[in-house]
């Protein structure tokens, strides 16, 4: 199964709309989502602090700030 991975942080508007996005992929696929919040991790501040949210599939990155319905079914439809 796939696995995404998205990077956030809380009163983060790029991340609300990344994770919209995410929730609505994930009505039409099936796949497992991780929501890290980097205020929580040390070592996920101090890689992504000035860079969210990232997304992450199956550990490798595939999205830097924005996200599209389209890019990420296509990323999926791929594995």
């Amino acid at each position: 199964m796939n696995r995404v991975t998205l990077y956030t942080k809380p009163d983060c508007h790029l991340c609300e709309a990344v994770e919209q996005v995410i929730a609505k992929v994930q009505s039409e696929l099936t796949f497992e989502l991780t929501i890290r919040n980097i205020l929580e991790h040390p070592n996920d501040f101090a890689n992504y602090q000035q860079a969210i949210p990232v997304v992450l599939l199956n550990e490798v990155e595939i999205a830097r700030y924005r996200l599209s319905e389209s890019e990420l079914l296509d990323r999926l439809r791929e594995k």
